[in-house]
């Protein structure tokens, strides 16, 4: 797939990324210091900050398509933050299911890739719990099952082991990667921690100052 003309002019710092090419599958990881434009470069091609000259042409089972060009709500597009951003008041089970009605999944077919994600991340006892009473190794599990439940064209991942114990890290991380490669989703990782790009990334690409080295 390729990005074009991704720019975007913030008050002296300016994102210029005039081309950049991403692997059709496997994680493509972005890295850099903070402030070097990571989180803006999510939010552009999430259709979160408004950039009218942003083409991304992707290939899809009907063809080529200019996913810049569509709206927010027809990109099928999925993102696990760094916090998760799980709705705390439902429970696990709510949060994923969420996700598929958001996209108008039929009944039958969000309760199959309900049960296959459960059964691949392992959260099957937790989906009575309140996201609230979960901790951080399971509210990450569960929001990658929200963000796969919708089958989405393209996957990002914002820091999502930062908040974490040591120890979980490696875990999930072989969890993370495991998932993905199954259901072959092409996946940005944004991270700043080179272990992660280390048993993750298949492409490692630098930002610095709002551009592309």
């Amino acid at each position: 797939m390729i990005i074009q003309n991704l720019k975007k002019d913030y008050d002296g710092f300016q994102i210029d990324i005039p081309e950049w090419k991403i692997a059709d599958q496997g994680i493509t990881a972005l890295s850099g210091r903070s402030g070097s434009g990571k989180t803006s470069v999510i939010r552009i091609l999430l259709g979160l900050e408004d950039c009218p000259s942003l083409s991304w042409m992707m290939n899809t089972p009907e063809g080529p398509l200019d996913i810049a060009r569509l709206p927010i709500e027809k990109r099928n597009l999925a993102v696990v933050f760094q916090n998760y951003e799980l709705f705390p008041h439902l429970t696990a089970k709510e949060n994923i299911l969420f996700a598929a009605k958001a996209q108008r999944l039929k009944s039958e077919e969000a309760t199959k890739r309900l049960r296959h994600l459960a059964s691949r991340l392992q959260i099957e006892s937790l989906f009575d719990k309140k996201a609230k009473v979960l901790s951080g190794g399971e509210r990450q599990r569960v929001a990658l099952a929200r963000a796969l439940i919708r089958e989405p064209r393209f996957l990002f991942l914002d820091e999502p082991f930062s908040a974490l114990d040591i120890e979980l890290r490696e875990q999930a991380r072989d969890l993370v990667k495991a998932v993905v490669t199954e259901l072959k989703t092409p996946t940005l990782l944004v991270s700043h921690d080179p272990a992660d790009l280390e048993a993750l990334a298949s492409h490692v690409v630098h930002i610095r100052d709002g551009k592309l080295l």
